[in-house]
């Protein structure tokens, strides 16, 4: 029996010639990654371990991104134990000002490539595997040992194949497709399982895209988020990568667990309602309800890339904002806003009457900047609308795409794009 792509990935990373689901198994890591939340406990422990050093300096990466610029003294303190750290040992540290979102910097930066195993102390580390890596988050403890000895072990998962056929609509996005993934097996639908993506509407999207499909397989409970390399994910990589790489392919008659196909031309601009990324609907039935909002984000590490950012500007452009709205823009990482204040996207927002942010998470996780207050509606391009996420355990969260996120923020209320476009303003 032939492996799929999660297993050939971890097969080569445990010197094993095959290895099947339920397999336990130690394996190489390539890189090691942890936040302002998650690195001071990963510290913590990796001084009980007793080791000197970590297991190679140029990967294992530290960023600041959570509660950073720090919103208190506690966010000062956990920023000050990792800072410390990086110092001392000399590994990878990206200060604020130079870096930003984790899970879009890294393969930005060229940190993580085709072929890796790579571990991150963050729930949205699956972000990376549309490069055809296994990606996957872990607990603070288990990344410590990581960082000493370059290993980790873990138990082989299932794999469960989505395809997605044709060509999406007009407004359709790679948000758009994950969100209805979720909402047709639920958010505990892929549960410790590698979730592999392929199919003729992937191979159409640009890796922005990408990114968003695979940083949502945590909403699913999934283990990891893959797709199969191709042109575009290597013209994204060959400029970047920091070191080489190896691509893997699944094997014709590798087994699934399960296998979804799904036709993309049917896919509607969706919505995830309140309170959970798998409560969905279409634009078209939410619109109907005449939902009225208080905040707007745009931004985290599902949809804060610069195709994001053009998409929303595009809608907001010659615009302005609802008066009883606060729209948040928030780039991802420091790059990209340079990116867009060149192309003047920066500009187009400040005059739509947006808030914009150097690069942060912001409210995605409720920690600040944007926190919502009890009954407070937000539309947003995060991944999460649990209870609380935000703010106020009764403060409502809509899971967008950018679009859709532009348009509510001129309408103020949830609308879909069409009833913005070509308006100057609303009244």
């Amino acid at each position: 029996m032939g492996m799929t792509l999660a297993e050939k990935i971890l097969a080569a990373h445990s010197g094993k010639k095959e290895v099947s689901p339920g397999d336990l198994i130690n394996v190489q890591v390539d890189l090691v990654m942890a936040n302002d939340i998650t690195a001071p406990i990963a510290i913590e422990q990796f001084r009980k371990l007793g080791v000197k050093d970590v297991f190679d300096k140029e990967r294992v990466v530290f960023v600041p991104s959570h509660f950073a610029p720090a919103k208190d003294i506690a966010s000062a303190e956990q920023c000050r134990v990792m800072r410390n750290f990086a110092r001392e040992t000399g590994i990878v540290y990206y200060e604020q000002g130079q870096g930003g979102i984790e899970h879009i910097l890294l393969p930005w930066k060229g940190h993580v490539v085709p072929g890796d195993v790579y571990c991150g102390a963050d729930s949205h580390t699956p972000t990376c595997g549309a490069l055809g890596a296994f990606a996957t988050g872990m607990g603070s403890t288990d990344i410590a040992v990581a960082m000493a000895t370059g290993e980790t072990w873990m138990k082989v998962p299932e794999t469960l194949r989505f395809i997605y056929h044709g060509r999406m609509g007009k407004w359709t996005r790679s948000k758009d497709l994950i969100l209805h993934t979720i909402g047709h097996i639920g958010t505990d639908g892929a549960t410790y399982m590698a979730m592999q993506f392929e199919g003729e509407a992937l191979k159409e999207m640009s890796m922005d895209a990408r990114f968003t499909i695979t940083n949502m397989t945590a909403e699913a409970g999934g283990k990891t988020g893959l797709m199969l390399v191709d042109e575009v994910t290597l013209e994204y990589v060959r400029p970047r990568a920091k070191r080489p790489w190896t691509v893997y392919e699944p094997d014709p008659d590798a087994a699934y667990a399960a296998t979804y196909e799904f036709d993309a031309s049917q896919i509607e601009p969706t919505v995830a309602l309140p309170f959970s990324p798998g409560n969905t609907k279409t634009i078209a039935e939410v619109a109907n309800d005449d939902i009225q909002i208080d905040q707007v984000f745009i931004g985290s590490c599902t949809n804060a890339r610069m195709e994001d950012l053009r998409e929303a500007a595009e809608i907001m452009r010659g615009r302005k904002v609802a008066p009883w709205v606060r729209c948040i823009v928030i780039p991802a990482t420091q790059d990209i806003f340079l990116e867009a204040l060149k192309e003047g996207l920066i500009e187009v927002f400040t005059e739509a009457g947006c808030q914009v942010s150097a690069a942060t998470c912001g409210p995605c996780l409720g920690g600040y900047y944007g926190v919502l207050a009890e009954g407070e509606k937000c539309v947003s391009t995060s991944n999460r609308n649990f209870p609380g996420r935000m703010g106020h355990p009764k403060g409502e969260v809509f899971l967008v795409n950018p679009p859709l996120a532009a348009a509510a923020a001129v309408a103020g209320r949830i609308v879909h794009p069409e009833e913005v476009v070509g308006k100057v303003g609303v009244k």
